[in-house]
């Protein structure tokens, strides 16, 4: 049996706001922090954030950080939880479009599920990449550039991406292989 990558002194941040689907938040940051990481909870404006879970609203979870107080140089990866109002809200904000962008300039892993990569639309980072979404979004992805395919998980360079909850294993398995690796040239 494969051992587990050790993620030990890796701080991931996680992005979100209202609305992300809260099971994509809840089992991957449990999978990270079992592989040792920490993980940090960053929104626009920090306190409380409500998820969504799977037809209605979720539970609360307690932001570490606002959003303007969040340093992307001090963590290794970025988890983007999905949902549809979750990236839908932070495209509209120019300090989480620039986050994420921090994170590809410096080629650090980033890991998106579902509708997430709406924001990696707006941060312009999809061209030329090959990845996966939320059907929904497919065209959008291709009209910026991406070449998107109907598959449970796709890693291309620094990046993996998922379609929805259902791919919550393989998502986390190259999540957690991509983000002990680190950044990538």
């Amino acid at each position: 049996m494969e051992s587990q990558p050790n993620l030990q002194g890796k701080k991931v941040a996680a992005l979100f706001t209202e609305g992300f689907e809260q099971i994509e938040f809840t089992d991957p940051k449990n999978a990270l922090e079992a592989a040792g990481a920490i993980v940090h909870v960053i929104s626009p404006k920090g306190g409380e954030v409500k998820g969504w879970d799977d037809t209605d609203w979720g539970d609360t979870f307690d932001s570490d950080l606002p959003l303007e107080s969040a340093n992307p140089d001090d963590y290794d990866a970025l988890l983007l939880p999905g949902g549809v109002l979750n990236p839908d809200k932070l495209r509209l904000e120019p300090e989480a479009v620039s986050f994420v962008t921090s994170f590809f300039d410096n080629q650090k892993p980033v890991a998106a599920i579902c509708h997430a990569p709406i924001l990696l639309i707006e941060a312009d980072v999809v061209q030329g990449k090959t990845m996966t979404s939320y059907p929904s979004i497919q065209t959008d992805l291709r009209n910026a550039g991406a070449n998107w395919v109907d598959q449970t998980v796709v890693r291309d360079g620094n990046l993996v991406t998922s379609r929805n909850p259902d791919d919550i294993p393989a998502f986390n398995r190259e999540m957690i292989q991509l983000f002990a690796e680190g950044v990538t040239a």
